[in-house]
């Protein structure tokens, strides 16, 4: 069979989800090609070699470009079945022939095979087992990714997971809705076999994509460890929840001392109400907390926020600002972050809450999330403002300090005064992350237009 895998976006790195079930289809003799639209110029020729045609969406910008994708095989190819697989699958059963979420591989491989089961969410552990190692000679190499910037200078960086899902359930994240509480643990050999593939190709940081890398702490300090004793100049960072931060205080030393340069941590607001609401398992001092104790041990936090839910007031959002500014935050958070708007995807956590009721709007298929508006509208109009000023000011190749000052400024704050010299940016990758927010006009103009 001649197997067309699509990645559309996965935040900057090397497609891991498009790489790992390439490897497996091409030990089982299909013919595999793979496609990266967010490097790659859309390529007609390849839709008309395929047999079959499967996507990864595996957060939310992915899936929004997908679909327009999807509409171009369509037009070309309208008897070409198509798949789409991921942490977004299951809401693409409107627009794919099958819709697989959760430990998606065995069944995407099952439905090259001809297999007619027709589940959406498999949460098998044979997937994350192990398995065949993932084929990322299919792809652009890992020099046209994002790269780990620190000091003035940018590193190749490599991307792998040694767990899906989430043992916790955040009202407003999509992996819950999928996962439900459950975790996956990849086997510790499948990590250390991609980790040296892509060292070989260069990589000399690694970013762990696991929702949260403390999920499972016992098998990811197996990881570290085993990774670290291979490869001991490999730098590295991961995304863990606050909670756990403060949690498994005694492992940070280990952690740090074995190359972790920075930990994305979802702060999401500094409201301790709407923190509640989202179920986040941690307070706004506790975030303060966090970002101490790492910096103790010589890592840096990336916060991730959510400044815009329905019940946002501007004296949040004021708040959230200053409290960047008294952690020493300004060079850590990417501009992005401070325009995020909640997504609900359908199934959310969120959406059964007394607290949202009044503000839920209908279902927008094609955004996969429901509408809603804030209790004051004056909130929606800030929002729109923040990200109209961030993209175009970014667009201009402006600083984030600056941007930061602009923020305030538009809030209603004084500015700080704050100088690029003055500020030092932390450790980071050169693409910001913001995982499942709505992406920006830019980004999905930029993405599509690839695709297209």
């Amino acid at each position: 069979m001649r197997v067309l895998l699509i990645s559309t976006y996965e935040l900057g790195h090397q497609p891991l989800n498009v790489a790992r079930p390439a490897g497996a289809l091409r030990d089982r003799g299909h013919d595999v090609r793979c496609l990266d639209l967010s490097i790659e110029p859309w390529d007609a020729e390849l839709v008309t070699w395929a047999d079959r045609v499967a996507f990864s969406v595996p957060m939310h910008t992915a899936m929004r470009v997908a679909r327009e994708a999807i509409t171009l095989v369509r037009d070309a190819r309208p008897d070409l079945s198509i798949a789409c697989f991921g942490l977004y699958g299951p809401v693409m059963a409107d627009v794919a022939d099958r819709a697989l979420g959760g430990e998606a591989d065995a069944a995407l491989t099952g439905w090259i095979d001809g297999d007619d089961d027709d589940v959406v969410i498999h949460l098998g552990r044979e997937a994350a087992s192990g398995g065949a190692r993932p084929a990322r000679d299919l792809l652009p190499p890992i020099d046209q990714y994002a790269r780990f910037a620190i000091h003035g200078e940018q590193r190749l960086a490599g991307y792998v997971e040694a767990s899906h899902g989430c043992a916790h359930r955040c009202r407003h994240c999509p992996v819950p809705v999928v996962y439900d509480g459950r975790i996956r643990i990849v086997d510790l050999d499948a990590v250390i076999a991609d980790t040296d593939q892509q060292v070989a190709a260069g990589a000399r940081h690694l970013t762990f994509g696991d929702p949260d890398f403390l999920n499972g702490a016992h098998h990811s300090m197996r990881v570290v460890r085993a990774l670290h004793e291979r490869h001991p100049d490999l730098t590295f960072d991961c995304t863990v929840k606050v909670e756990h931060v403060l949690e498994h205080a005694d492992l940070w030393p280990e952690i740090a001392a074995s190359g972790c340069m920075f930990v994305v941590s979802a702060f999401e607001s500094v409201d301790d109400a709407t923190l509640a609401r989202l179920d986040k398992g941690h307070t706004t001092a506790d975030a303060g907390a966090a970002v101490e104790l790492l910096r103790t041990h010589g890592i840096e936090v990336r916060p991730s926020w959510m400044p815009f839910t329905p019940w946002t007031t501007l004296g949040q959002i004021q708040a959230l600002l200053d409290f960047v500014a008294e952690h020493d935050l300004v060079g850590n958070v990417d501009p992005v972050q401070y325009t995020i708007r909640l997504l609900l995807p359908e199934g959310s956590l969120l959406l059964g809450h007394p607290d949202l009721a009044p503000h839920l709007g209908e279902y927008d298929v094609k955004r996969s999330s429901y509408a809603w508006t804030s209790a004051d509208p004056e909130m929606d109009a800030l929002q729109a403002q923040l990200a109209s000023l961030v993209e175009s000011r970014l667009a201009d190749g402006d600083d984030g300090v600056s941007i930061y000052e602009e923020l305030r400024r538009a809030c209603g704050l004084e500015r700080l005064g704050l100088s690029v010299d003055a500020v030092t940016v932390a450790p980071r990758l050169t693409e910001p992350w913001f995982c499942c927010a709505e992406p920006t006009s830019e980004q999905l103009g930029v993405l599509i237009q690839s695709a297209m």
